[in-house]
């Protein structure tokens, strides 16, 4: 709630028919080491503008798991995440895709896409059937991704059909 709104909720419901994925040229997919925790914070910081703690936001407390948290990795250094999480008073059947960043220096170069693609990968992996998000007003650029894999806007709030109106437009232009 940094604007004072509540999340956007968005949801994509078969994990069925995933694209196949395709990890950009120069890049490499991995998933978390206990080294990592540094690393993805500053990761996160730099492409969410504020300071994320990887204890408040993954923790090592169940639903925790390695590799669930992925990397696109770039001569080695992480350079775009997104985690295939669950909420544990979510439904079973569906994947949280959650925390997804890229660094600056490497957008527009289908790394956020890639990244959360392999998330929803892992999420069917695992067996979930379906997946949902959370997001703010603000990341249009995440919204575009998010959209093309398959991601549709959920009105869980009175004031959410308004604001999708007017991120839908801001789109389009």
């Amino acid at each position: 709630m940094r604007d004072g709104h509540s999340k956007l909720v968005m949801k994509k419901e078969s994990l069925a028919e995933l694209p196949q994925l395709i990890i950009p040229e120069g890049y490499s997919l991995r998933s978390f080491q206990p080294v990592d925790v540094t690393e993805w914070e500053q990761l996160v910081r730099i492409s969410f503008a504020r300071e994320i703690a990887f204890g408040d936001k993954i923790g090592f407390e169940p639903p925790f798991q390695p590799e669930k948290i992925l990397f696109l990795c770039r001569e080695g250094l992480a350079v775009a995440t997104a985690v295939a999480w669950e909420k544990p008073e979510g439904d079973s059947r569906c994947g949280y895709l959650h925390m997804v960043g890229a660094m600056p220096g490497h957008s527009g170069k289908g790394l956020g896409y890639a990244v959360a693609l392999a998330a929803l990968h892992r999420m069917r992996e695992e067996g979930k059937q379906e997946a949902m998000l959370e997001t703010d007003d603000f990341r249009l650029a995440a919204i575009r991704i998010y959209q093309k894999l398959g991601f549709h806007p959920v009105y869980a709030e009175k004031d959410h059909p308004a604001r999708w109106i007017h991120i839908l437009s801001q789109l389009k232009s």
